[in-house]
Parts: C-alpha cells; sequence; structure tokens
C-alpha cells in the first residue's frame, strides 16, 4: 500500500486535511497520515516527512496552500525520489518571494489580531465576515491550535519563501494540482503556472463555493489531477 502524506494549509490542521484527502486515499488504495502543524512549522513538517518515507515504502506527499508549496520543495531535496510516486498540490498559494499574495497578508494580519486582540475576539470577526463554512472551520482549527503556537505557524507562513518556477520544473515526479477560479488568497494562474513549470503535470479545477462545504472534493480533485499527470508521458529533455 501507497503511503499519503498531506499537510494542511495556514492556520488549518490534520483534521481538515486528513477530511480532505480521505476519500482521494480510498481511491487510490493509499494509507492516509495527515501532519499536525506545530510552532517552527517549516522544519518540523520537513523532519517527520524524512522520518515517515524512510521506511521504504512508497508514498505520495501534499498538502493544501503552503502545506502544498512545503512538499513540493521537499521533494526537490529529498533522497527518496525513487519511492516518490507524485506529489498532490491543492490551491498552490505562490510561487518563490511572497510578494504581494494576499494569502500572506491575510497570515501576517490574523497573527497580529490574534497578539493584540486575543483568539476569541479574532474568531468573532473573522466569522463576521466569512461564509458560515468557512467561519465555523476556522474557528474550531484556531481554537485548536492556540496553545500550540498558532501566531507562529501565521508568521513562518507569512515569510515563507516557496519554490520558484524555475526550481519547480525540476520536480522529478508527476504533480497533481487543484485550485479554484474563485478563491483570491489561492490564484488559479498560481496553479496553472506550477502545471506549466513540470513535464508531467495536471490541473484539475475546483470552484471554492463546491469544496468549502464539501471539502472532500478537494483532495479528489488532486488526486485525478495527479493521475491525469502520471499518465502523461514525460517530455524530451
Amino acid at each position: 500500500m501507497t503511503l499519503m502524506i498531506v499537510m494542511p494549509g495556514t492556520g488549518s490542521d490534520a483534521d481538515f486535511v486528513a477530511r480532505a484527502f480521505r476519500t482521494g486515499a480510498t481511491a487510490c488504495d493509499a494509507r492516509l497520515v495527515a501532519l499536525e502543524p506545530e510552532s517552527d512549522l517549516v522544519s518540523s513538517y520537513q523532519q517527520r516527512l524524512d522520518a515517515l518515507t524512510a521506511s521504504g515504502e512508497d508514498f505520495l506527499v501534499g498538502g493544501v496552500s503552503i502545506g502544498a508549496a512545503i512538499a513540493v520543495d521537499w521533494v526537490l531535496r529529498s533522497s527518496y525520489t525513487d519511492r516518490c510516486r507524485g506529489v498532490l498540490a491543492a490551491l498552490p498559494p505562490w510561487s518563490g518571494e511572497v510578494g504581494d499574495s494576499l494569502a500572506a497578508a491575510s497570515a501576517r494580519i490574523t497573527a497580529d489580531a490574534v497578539e493584540r486582540d486575543g483568539v476569541e475576539p479574532t474568531i468573532d470577526a473573522m466569522i463576521a465576515t466569512s461564509p458560515a463554512w468557512l467561519g465555523a472551520e476556522l474557528a474550531r482549527s484556531w481554537r485548536s491550535l492556540a496553545d500550540r503556537g498558532l501566531t507562529a505557524q501565521l508568521r513562518a507562513a507569512s515569510t515563507y519563501r516557496a519554490p520558484t518556477l524555475a526550481e519547480i520544473a525540476a520536480l522529478p515526479v508527476p504533480l497533481g494540482v487543484a485550485a479554484a477560479p474563485d478563491d483570491p488568497l489561492h490564484p488559479i494562474d498560481v496553479g496553472r503556472d506550477w502545471v506549466a513549470a513540470v513535464s508531467r503535470g495536471a490541473l484539475c479545477e475546483v470552484p471554492l463555493t463546491e469544496f468549502g462545504p464539501d471539502e472532500q472534493l478537494l483532495g479528489r480533485a488532486c488526486v485525478d489531477a495527479w493521475r491525469q499527470a502520471s499518465a502523461t508521458t514525460p517530455a524530451e529533455p
């Protein structure tokens, strides 16, 4: 059985990413492991990826938003690419430096608000301006992460240098991307650029209005895109 390791986006947690990818993992007969974010967000993910993939199993690695970017970056540096079957990238946030990314700005603003006002007032303000499903999901995850380095995670994400398109072009495994045409924090052009950069890549579009209330659609779209990418003949160098 293939191991599928997935990482949540900023301010999210293992509970969400497990729900998002569960049916996709079942569809490709994979054993799902969802990583919980820690204060040292990037290095802790990298260390656990190293440990989990050292067992000798074939594996898929991926995640949502910054989790997707960390997955690509890790595979580019990994010693185990001979056993990596692909990358599952849901809602890629940016390429290279954060620049004017709205996702990075949102993480920074949220961290400022939590430190200034506290978690509960920040949740109240977020719920007042969010769709009901998003408000409920973030309220749950922010409360669960409040005592486990939420603000440190948000600040780490807001300054994270993702792989550049030139670096992504060297990805040695199929890349499956799921992106939403109606998600301003994760522009669909980023997903399209990631797919265009690699020799074996595919994109499945799934609207935010659909996967928001039914998160499993996001993970299934990733797996569908990965299957398409896997069936692609690599371009000649």
